[in-house]
């Protein structure tokens, strides 16, 4: 496959790094063959830095490696997405990506999956700051019973809200199903990228 690829005048493949379970780029650098052959070999990434002219192992010094999961080509072949899971920031200014600066906002009627990337993290820093006034506080304060009887109201509107019709009504009562169950799984320690795992791996049974 390696030998199917474009590498420019130069030997080097635009590389772009994505999280594999987020979906977010991460950064984009380049690989020569020997970066590329030394990342399938160690299942880590290993780029080439075109100022110092030399191969660098992403982590090597930081502690911030990237575990490859998947390597795909675009339909020219001369361009790459490695999906990775990050040990840490992969940005050197130690941010999780290098894309930070922003020159047009996403608009807010555009609804994507990075909202539940981010709720999770809100959940997770909810538990342990605990802060006075927040209802996710609130629900971790009163327990699993709790949470639980959220969940089977939630699930129950939802189901009266589709018997009715009610596209308006089950739009908003599906996302307040969804944030009482990423509580649970919180309160659970599950993560949801594990639940994501079991649909994946039915999906690849059919």
């Amino acid at each position: 496959m390696i030998e199917n690829l474009q590498f420019d005048e130069k030997g080097l493949i635009t590389t772009v790094v994505q999280d594999a379970q987020t979906k977010e780029v991460l950064t984009v650098a380049y690989m020569n063959k020997e970066s590329l052959e030394k990342t399938l070999a160690t299942g880590q990434t290993w780029f080439y830095s075109r100022s110092r002219q030399e191969l660098w192992h992403k982590g090597a010094t930081s502690g911030n490696t990237q575990n490859v999961i998947a390597i795909r080509a675009d339909c020219d072949k001369d361009a790459l997405v490695v999906e990775v899971l990050p040990a840490g920031p992969a940005c050197h200014n130690g941010t999780t990506s290098c894309f930070t600066e922003t020159i047009k906002e996403k608009s807010d009627n555009v609804g994507s999956l990075d909202i539940i990337t981010e709720l999770r993290s809100i959940i997770q820093n909810r538990e342990k700051e605990m802060p006075e006034g927040a209802y996710t506080t609130y629900l971790f304060n009163e327990g699993i019973d709790k949470i639980c009887k959220k969940v089977g109201e939630e699930a129950t509107e939802v189901v009266i809200a589709s018997k009715n019709r009610d596209a308006e009504e089950l739009k908003w009562e599906t996302a307040d199903l969804i944030y009482h169950l990423l509580v649970l799984l919180q309160e659970q320690k599950l993560d949801v990228f594990d639940v994501l795992g079991v649909l994946q791996k039915r999906h690849e049974q059919h």
